[in-house]
C-alpha cells in the first residue's frame, strides 16, 4: 500500500512539473507575442512617418525623397529592407508616391530560453503627393488663371507651366464684374457680403474649414482701404507669409451675386501690398508648397498650380 502511494505521489509530481513547464512556456510566449506586437506597431509608425517625410519632395525629386525617408527611418530605429526598402510608383503623376518597407528585430526575452528563434517584424507604408481636391487655410483673394505667372506666359521656357519664384503682381481692383474687387466669400454657407473683420481674419489666419473647388460668391465692394484688412496684410508681410489664393477661370453676375468659378489653388509669398480707392495690388512670388488638404482617392485633383498635399495611401 505504501509503495502504491509513493508511486502515485511520484506521478503527481511529474504531472505537476509538466503542467508548470507548459504554463511557463505559455506565459513566456504570451509576453513575447505582446513584445512582438509592440515592435510591429513601432515599425508601422516609423514606416508611415518615413513615407510622409519622403513624399514632401514629390513629385520631381525622388533623390531627395529617398534621402528624407532613409534619414527618418534611421533616426527612429527602423531598418529599411534590402533590397526594395524605398521604391516609387506613379499613381496620378510620374513618381508621385513613395513606398517604404521597414524591418525591426523583436526582443524575444523568454522564447530564447526555449530555443525559439524570434522573427523580425515588417511594416510597409506608401505616401502620395498630389493636387488636393479640398484645402484648409485659404485666403479670400482671387487670382485669374490667365495671370502671366500662372499661365506660364511670364516664363516661356516653362512651356506653359506656372512661373514659381518670379517677382510678380496681382491686381486687386475691378476684375470683370460690377462691384467685384477680387475678394471671395469663402463661407459657402452664407450669401452676400461679409464684413471687413471677417475678410481680415481669413487673411490673417486662413479659412478654418476645408474648401473644395467650385462656385464662390464675390465679396462685393472695395474693402482694401478698411483698417482691419490693411492691418492683416501688413502683419502677414512682416511675418514673411505665404497665403493660399483661389484660382478662377470665369466670373459671372454682378455685386453680391457675382460668382467666381474656382478651379484650383495657388500659394503666394506676399512681399508688399498697396491700396488706393478702388484700386490695389499685392506683390510677391508664386511658390510650390505642401499644404494641408484632402486628396481624391481615384483621380488627380485638377490644374496643378504648385499646391500639393501629402497623404498615406494603400
Amino acid at each position: 500500500m505504501i509503495a502504491r502511494l509513493r508511486s502515485e505521489q511520484g506521478q503527481a509530481f511529474v504531472v505537476m512539473a509538466v503542467f508548470l513547464a507548459v504554463l511557463a512556456g505559455s506565459t513566456a510566449f504570451t509576453i513575447d507575442v505582446g513584445a512582438w506586437y509592440r515592435e510591429h506597431r513601432q515599425a508601422q509608425t516609423t514606416a508611415d512617418a518615413a513615407a510622409l517625410s519622403g513624399a514632401q519632395a514629390l513629385p520631381g525629386n525622388t533623390g531627395q525623397a529617398a534621402l528624407s525617408a532613409q534619414t527618418y527611418a534611421d533616426q527612429n530605429g527602423g531598418t529599411l529592407e534590402s533590397p526594395g526598402g524605398i521604391t516609387f510608383r506613379s499613381d496620378f503623376a510620374a513618381d508621385d508616391t513613395v513606398v517604404v518597407k521597414v524591418t525591426r528585430p523583436t526582443p524575444g526575452f523568454f522564447s530564447s530560453i526555449f530555443g525559439l528563434v524570434t522573427p523580425n517584424v515588417h511594416a510597409r507604408a506608401a505616401a502620395r503627393s498630389a493636387v488636393p481636391v479640398e484645402v484648409a487655410g485659404a485666403a479670400p483673394i482671387a487670382v485669374q488663371k490667365l495671370h502671366p505667372a500662372l499661365s506660364g506666359a511670364a516664363c516661356p521656357a516653362n512651356n506653359g507651366q506656372p512661373c514659381f519664384n518670379l517677382e510678380t503682381t496681382i491686381p486687386l481692383g475691378k476684375n470683370g464684374a460690377p462691384g467685384s474687387f477680387s475678394l471671395v466669400n469663402l463661407d459657402l454657407t452664407s450669401g452676400g457680403a461679409t464684413g471687413a473683420k471677417t475678410v481680415a481674419d481669413w487673411i490673417a489666419n486662413g479659412f478654418s474649414g476645408y474648401l473644395p473647388v467650385g462656385a464662390y460668391l464675390s465679396d462685393p465692394g472695395a474693402k482694401w482701404n478698411d483698417a482691419p484688412i490693411r492691418n492683416a496684410m501688413r502683419d502677414r508681410i512682416q511675418a514673411g507669409s505665404t497665403l493660399l489664393f483661389p484660382v478662377y477661370d470665369t466670373l459671372t453676375g454682378s455685386g453680391q451675386n457675382a460668382q467666381y468659378h474656382v478651379i484650383g489653388w495657388a500659394a503666394f509669398f506676399v512681399e508688399s501690398f498697396d491700396a488706393s480707392g478702388q484700386d490695389g495690388s499685392v506683390s510677391g512670388q508664386f511658390k510650390q508648397v505642401i499644404w494641408k488638404g484632402i486628396q481624391s482617392s481615384s483621380a488627380p485633383g485638377g490644374p496643378d498650380y504648385g499646391v500639393h498635399s501629402v497623404e498615406l495611401v494603400n
